[in-house]
């Protein structure tokens, strides 16, 4: 711990910073692609007046700070700094050892560089509890003094700040291919939020339902859920089973019940996070891989 802070967050959150950064500079920089946000607002600074985006990234900051720290909370606000601070130490560096990769005749590559990185980068910050501040804060206030959703407010100010770079130093292929990373961006920051493991859950509707829970429990060790469900047409009530397992384990599954009831009704869901005994948590109740 330092400041009540987990080290193993602030780490994370400055490799994310670094991965971020990295692409801007490689891939944004070089090939005057625009960002959303803040981030968006240094780059055309930088197009228009060369100011360096490691500064004016913070001093655009420091003022939203100074009204939003009461809203963040203390870890939040702390791991934010972290956050902003970590961009604009990495921009200064990468800049200054930047690698040549020249995409401007391959844009869609650059594109989904430029997208993949930064995608990664902020993934890892938010999967940390960390930040980059900017709208994230301006996000905060809007919704605690007017009402509006957080996405909501982002989505608008992204979309006004790619609106103004089109209209300052971009071309219209530069802006399309600008759409093309934000898109892949914003998938890869899900992906990396939800976590790379999927897992699947299965409802399991049969006339063998002890059997199969017995089976599932003896042979795969996962629990099952009874739950009480209650037939529309037949008027019935009957038990409805709920289990989850990995996503390589789901063939498995699939075979048991068969063997048991080869009639037996499954459904399948896609479950993009899993808590507890088995996923996160070993049999003694202690995190796996904490």
């Amino acid at each position: 711990m330092i400041f009540g802070l987990k080290l193993k967050n602030i780490l994370f959150i400055l490799l994310g910073t670094a991965i971020m950064s990295f692409g801007l500079v490689n891939f944004n920089m070089q090939n005057k692609l625009a960002e959303g946000g803040f981030t968006g607002i240094t780059l055309i600074l930088y197009f228009l007046f060369n100011w360096d985006p490691s500064y004016t990234n913070l001093l655009l900051n420091i003022p939203l700070f100074l009204i939003g720290w009461k809203l963040l909370g203390r870890n939040v606000f702390l791991y934010t700094i972290i956050g902003t601070v970590g961009v604009s130490i990495f921009l200064w560096i990468f800049q200054r050892n930047s690698i040549e990769m020249p995409l401007e005749h391959d844009l869609t590559l650059a594109a989904l560089f430029a997208g993949v990185l930064a995608g990664i980068g902020l993934g890892i910050i938010f999967r940390f509890g960390g930040t980059t501040g900017g709208v994230d804060i301006i996000a905060r206030l809007v919704q605690k003094y007017i009402g509006w959703n957080m996405g909501k407010t982002m989505f608008l100010f992204d979309a006004c700040v790619i609106t103004l770079s089109l209209f300052t130093y971009l071309n219209y292929k530069q802006a399309m291919y600008t759409l093309v990373a934000v898109f892949v961006g914003a998938r890869v920051i899900d992906f990396i939020q939800e976590g790379a493991y999927s897992a699947r859950g299965a409802m399991i509707i049969s006339e063998q339902n002890e059997q199969i829970s017995k089976k599932i429990m003896e042979e795969m060790e996962r629990g099952v859920t009874v739950l009480r469900g209650y037939g529309s047409y037949t008027k019935n009530e009957r038990e409805v089973l709920y289990c989850v397992v990995a996503k390589n384990e789901l063939i498995r599954l699939k075979n048991i019940i068969t063997s048991v009831d080869p009639h037996a009704f499954v459904s399948v869901s896609v479950v993009h996070d899993v808590q507890g005994e088995g996923f996160t948590l070993d049999e003694n109740k202690m995190p796996i891989n904490d």
